[in-house]
């Protein structure tokens, strides 16, 4: 197995060493011959068998598994994070700061399922500096990758053909005067370096599979996946088992919709008292374009065309000034849609012949393409971020602010705010607990008392302003009159639609959307674009795209929704094909396209999809995306 690093093994610790050393020679013994005669119990005769993974089809009742060697390598930690981004990379740094300032040994240990950190990241980005100037206040002196500041804040309108300006007026959402444009995948792999120059132990290329738990419940800490399993279930020649990591506390950074957060939400009901999760996708290109038509620091941002006003969701073009005229765009659209036939990646495709936005564009070369789930649900939708043996950090609980669309700033102070108070907890010499994993309920207390909670309760109701009548009218009215003058301070709180994967309506009660065939020029088709986004799976192994029934599909989603995954996808992972018999349908499932992001789980209006990491470092290589 190899082990991906984004830095020299000679400045790792030892500790470091010591176990990577292990995660390269632990060998399972070899399985037994392969069984394909044997036909899984979860599979039936009528339905084409789609899932193969464990978390579906259980090894302990397939006989190929039989005298295949299951027991993992086991290390501790006293901090374990799972999840390189902006959070988690902002807790070990934090966690690191306050050890060495005061002079005491504290081993954290990171684990990032990217191949290198800052591969899987994406984001527009916008940058507002606050945490990071809590962070690193010498930020500059230490060459952070904050080289655009912003000079320009453009907001429109858009019709079909036309623009109409809205005023960007000072303490607005969207003003963005003192922040920076960024390639949110350079910051993140800076912040790694940082962090490991302090010490912290990061280990890129092992995803964390499975949530770990003390006899009494508490979480112990995780499990990386296992490796070497076949695309049928079986064992490879090669498998070997994943290790264990076991912590004092253990931080959960997955970032928007993680998969082992799903888990402890149930496990601990912390979304007892918070209303469901609302999510956006937000689709990305980078471009080079001609120079002069470059504005390096400019700011735009859209509404309207081409989504209709009961569909949320904008549009931003930056210009970044890293050397070559380069523009970050993209489209975000609210997962809350109604219309089974809206697809994002086509909408967004057709945005760019917007005139307005064509004439930056004409003449220049697509270079990048990714997109990623998001937060929306702001304030409302926050649960409970603590509970015995671990913590929620960063998106994954969801401290993005929609109407800034920016959430890089709270998810680096929550993780800062999570590692102050989970440090004095963890150095103390009498370590007090009645659970044994450490719960450390003063990191909420302390987040409620902080700028992020002012920060989102201010605009909470912003978002869910758009679910009126008049939608983005009556939303941008609401925003202008209560937000600009009463700065949040309204006496009430919106409440949002609900559940994402219940809005859509049944297809025969909906129009056709016809798209436009791509040009080759401002617009792509999809296989192309996910190709740019470096997304390569090892071929052989169980799709992580996993169903619960994989009936359901074919029954439900495409009988009465006409299949939406095949249009919410943004990498051409589900298709619907012609049975081998040439009667009816299945579903096909190209888990190797996959960009993770988490939108087929989120929309699926049957909830039959559950995303699971595929083998660690699968998935897209972002280049400063």
């Amino acid at each position: 197995m190899l082990i991906h690093t984004m830095f020299p093994a000679s400045r790792y610790s030892i500790q470091a060493q010591r176990c990577i050393r292990v995660l390269k020679t632990v060998k399972a013994d070899h399985a037994p011959p392969q069984l394909y005669t044997w036909r899984w119990k979860c599979s039936s005769a009528v339905t084409p068998r789609i899932t193969s993974h464990y978390t579906i089809c259980p090894r302990d009742k397939d006989p190929r598994w039989e005298g295949v060697e299951m027991e993992r390598f086991a290390d501790e930690a006293d901090v374990v994070i799972v999840g390189g981004g902006p959070a988690g990379l902002s807790a070990a740094i934090r966690l690191k700061q306050l050890a060495n300032e005061q002079e005491k040994e504290l081993r954290v240990c990171l684990v990032e399922k990217a191949s290198q950190i800052g591969a899987h990241t994406l984001s527009g980005a916008c940058l507002e500096p606050s945490a990071l100037n809590e962070l690193f206040s010498d930020w500059k002196e230490r060459g952070a990758p904050l080289n655009t500041p912003v000079t320009e804040d453009v907001f429109s309108l858009l019709t079909k053909k036309y623009r109409i300006p809205v005023p960007m007026l000072p303490g607005l959402p969207m003003n963005n005067h003192g922040n920076y444009i960024v390639r949110l995948g350079h910051f993140v792999r800076w912040l790694g370096e940082q962090a490991e120059e302090l010490g912290v132990e990061i280990y890129p290329g092992y995803a964390a599979a499975e949530v770990l738990f003390h006899e009494d419940g508490s979480v112990k800490g995780i499990a990386t996946n296992d490796v070497g399993i076949a695309k049928d279930g079986s064992p490879k020649d090669v498998f070997e088992r994943g290790m264990e990591l076991h912590a004092k506390v253990t931080l959960f950074g997955e970032g928007c919709h993680g998969h082992l957060a799903k888990q402890l939400y149930r496990q601990f009901n912390l979304r007892e008292n918070c209303e469901p999760q609302t999510y956006a996708i937000g689709l990305k290109e980078v471009w080079l374009i001609d120079e002069k038509k470059w504005r390096p620091g400019r700011v735009e941002h859209s509404v309207g065309w081409p989504l209709n006003r009961n569909t949320y969701g904008g549009s931003f073009l930056y210009h970044l000034n890293e050397g070559e005229p380069l523009v970050a765009l993209g489209v975000v659209v609210g997962l809350d849609y109604t219309n089974p036939y809206l697809s994002p990646f086509r909408e967004f495709q057709r945005w760019k012949h917007h005139p307005f936005i064509a004439k930056t564009l004409e003449g220049g070369n697509r270079i990048a393409y990714g997109a990623r789930a998001l937060n929306e649900g702001g304030y409302q939708c926050l649960p409970k971020v603590t509970f015995p043996g671990g913590m929620l950090i960063g998106c994954s609980p969801g401290f993005m602010n929609v109407p800034k669309i920016k959430g890089t700033h709270t998810a680096m102070k929550s993780g800062m705010l999570a590692a102050e108070a989970i440090f004095p907890k963890v150095t103390a010499k009498d370590l007090a607990s009645e659970t044994a994993g450490l719960h450390v309920p003063e990191y909420e207390d302390n987040l409620k008392k902080s700028w992020i909670w002012k920060e989102l309760y201010s605009v909470r109701n912003i978002r869910p302003s758009f679910h009126s009548y008049f939608g983005l009218y009556g939303g941008m009215v609401y925003t202008g009159v209560f937000y600009w003058i009463l700065r949040g301070k309204e006496p009430w709180t919106l409440k949002h639609a609900g559940l994402d994967s219940a809005q859509l309506r049944p297809a025969k009660e909906c129009t056709a959307i016809e798209y436009p065939k791509p040009d080759g020029k401002l617009s792509f088709d999809l296989l192309s674009s996910v190709a740019l986004s470096g997304t390569n799976h090892e071929g052989d192994q169980p799709p992580h795209l996993t169903l619960k029934d994989d009936s359901v599909p074919v029954a439900n989603n495409l009988a009465i929704y006409d299949g939406p995954e095949q249009r919410f996808c943004p990498a051409g992972v589900y298709e619907y094909v012609p049975l081998e018999t040439g009667e009816g349908m299945r579903l096909q499932i190209n888990a190797q396209n996959c960009v993770h992001c988490k939108t087929c789980d989120i929309k699926d209006p049957s909830q039959n999809i559950n995303w699971v990491v595929p083998e660690g470092s699968g998935g897209p290589a972002y280049n400063g995306m």
